[in-house]
């Protein structure tokens, strides 16, 4: 790809990998490499349902309580290319369990009670906790590129090898080249890389999926 140094310096950038040392607390050399995408306009309309990323819809009160009472290990986030109103969500539902009213509400619900469409202006940012209850919407005459990654926490073990270890990292990681990466950004760039493999090596077999679906 003609573009991957800008693509992977994105990713390994001050503002986001200080970003993320701030939301989780903690020190560069506790991160992990995780998940980083494009998301572009689709060739019809379509949308996701609600959902969290790593809880399942069938999870009961209790154990979906206990879930989001777990530290989340991760920050997520959005940076759109071009003016992006695909995500919308639930602003605090990443601290509570569904009401009665969210959990039979119809999957594809649009009006939620409390819902918030994100709407990013070309250049904005949004960082957010992946068990947000959320849901995608997406506009195939509206043009989209917008950045879509994960940074994880070295202590996120388990849990963040369940998002991470299931969309195949293992097969194509080590393919990666930062090089050319400016600065010390390669150097920041290969250390989050070996602590993904080695959190494969250590939690990755079996660590099933998120979701049932």
């Amino acid at each position: 790809m003609p573009s991957r140094d800008v693509f992977a310096a994105s990713y390994f950038s001050d503002i986001v990998i200080d970003t993320v040392g701030q939301l989780l607390g903690c020190e560069e050399d506790c991160l992990v490499m995780e998940l980083y995408n494009l998301l572009i306009r689709p060739t019809r309309d379509f949308e996701l349902r609600w959902h969290r990323d790593d809880i399942p819809p069938s999870a009961s009160i209790e154990e979906e309580q206990r879930r989001l009472e777990e530290p989340a290990w991760h920050a997520q986030w959005n940076l759109a290319l071009y003016d992006d109103d695909s995500l919308i969500v639930v602003p605090g539902s990443h601290k509570r369990a569904r009401t009665e009213e969210e959990r039979t509400a119809e999957p594809y619900a649009k009006d939620m009670p409390g819902q918030l469409v994100v709407t990013l202006k070309a250049g904005d940012m949004v960082f957010y906790d992946n068990n947000i209850l959320h849901r995608g919407a997406y506009d195939s005459e509206r043009e989209r590129m917008t950045l879509h990654g994960s940074v994880g926490h070295v202590e996120g073990g388990r849990v963040r090898a369940r998002n991470v270890v299931q969309h195949g990292m293992g097969e194509w990681v080590n393919r990666c080249r930062f090089e050319r990466l400016p600065g010390g950004m390669k150097e920041r760039a290969e250390s989050m890389r070996q602590r993904l493999v080695e959190m494969g090596r250590a939690e990755g077999e079996g660590v099933g999926f998120s979701q049932e679906d």
